[in-house]
């Protein structure tokens, strides 16, 4: 038999504001114990954060009777990240937001959590559940084994 590299760590956090942070935490905790170095470690926190605030506002719509699933899937070089939430999902992946035009007022300062999850991960994919919810977020953080 032999034996697997793989180990998972799973949260479940209630959904209010404030609680994202107890992902973050956990995240990064196993993060460190992989050897990411303290600048990916960080980029994920933010992004795991941003999936919650998403999951916790538009996926469950703040209701409280639901929670937040955090899946951290820790592999031999990267770490796998699920954020499941009771929601429907999103239909297509959203536009590119033009951040010139959310700088000077022209747009929404709001709407950027997507774009700022794709570019602190070197993977993210948006899942709509099959059943109508139960919908998530994949990210991915690669460990490179060449960098120090």
């Amino acid at each position: 038999m032999t034996e697997s590299k793989s180990t998972t760590v799973e949260v479940r956090l209630p959904t209010r504001m404030g609680y994202e942070k107890v992902a973050m935490s956990t995240a990064a905790s196993v993060a460190k114990l992989m050897g990411f170095p303290e600048d990916r470690v960080e980029d994920l926190k933010t992004a795991v954060a941003e999936a919650c605030i998403n999951a916790i506002e538009h996926g469950n719509r703040l209701n409280e009777k639901l929670s937040v699933g955090v899946v951290l899937s820790a592999g031999a070089d990267s770490l796998e990240v699920k954020v499941i939430d009771d929601g429907t999902g999103i239909s297509k992946q959203p536009p590119r937001p033009d951040i010139d035009r959310k700088m000077h007022g022209e747009e929404d300062a709001r709407g950027m959590g997507m774009f700022l999850i794709q570019a602190l991960v070197d993977e993210a994919e948006w899942v709509a559940g099959s059943d109508g919810k139960s919908s998530y977020v994949r990210l991915v953080i690669k460990l490179d084994k060449n960098s120090d």
